[in-house]
């Protein structure tokens, strides 16, 4: 039926996070049903009702671009949550003598400590840069220049940002002199490397879909 072959082919036409999509997908079957069931009131049969519903829909050309546009800020903001809750758990993970690798240990260097604030100062401004990308995706559908380019900019800074931290974050243990810098860097590849690593696939699918 026309239905079911106009929305296979949408289907082929959109990528993107599979709950949202499918959503779109139901929201653009409840919409043809309900034309075709206007033009079978006008005494059309289901078929030619159904070829009439698609064709005042939209072609593909028409309608793909609009759905992914909603596709894209709904990755981004995927991401950007993605990125809030992997920074947000790093104070109680490296929590100062809860667990065996935050027990003071001697043997720190200068540019230990230094990391170490740089990657506190750093990952404050990503969890406020994190917290500001859920909001703008959340208005992003209602204002057109937010929703052409918060996919974009999301992506972006979600990808520098989970490079930058990572970095940083591998390079702490590397310049530390502790006994237990091995275990630390175990701990790192886990609980912030691992995550961070997981946000940058994400942040090069939100790029992607914003380039589409």
């Amino acid at each position: 039926m026309p239905i079911d072959e106009y929305l296979a082919a949408l289907s082929k036409e959109l990528w993107g996070p599979r709950r949202r999509k499918a959503d779109l997908l139901a929201e653009a079957r409840d919409h043809l049903t309900d034309a075709t069931e206007a033009f079978e009131a006008d005494g059309l049969d289901r078929y030619d009702a159904e070829k009439h519903a698609v064709a005042e829909f939209g072609t593909l050309e028409e309608v793909a671009p609009g759905y992914r546009a909603e596709l894209a800020v709904s990755q981004g903001r995927r991401t950007a949550m993605l990125l809030f809750a992997s920074l947000i758990v790093q104070p109680l993970i490296w929590r100062q003598g809860v667990w065996a690798w935050s027990q003071d240990a001697p043997g720190r260097s200068p540019l230990n400590d230094f990391l170490q604030e740089l990657v506190r100062g750093v990952g404050s401004v990503v969890i406020v840069g994190a917290v500001l990308a859920v909001l703008a995706a959340g208005i992003g559908m209602r204002h057109p220049v937010v929703r052409d380019h918060v996919s974009r900019v999301t992506g972006i800074f979600a990808l520098v940002s989970a490079t930058a931290v990572g970095l940083i974050s591998l390079a702490m243990p590397v310049s530390s002199q502790s006994p237990v810098g091995s275990l630390d860097l175990t701990v790192v590849v886990g609980f912030v490397v691992l995550p961070l690593f997981l946000v940058a696939l994400h942040a090069r699918r939100c790029l992607r879909l914003a380039r589409a």
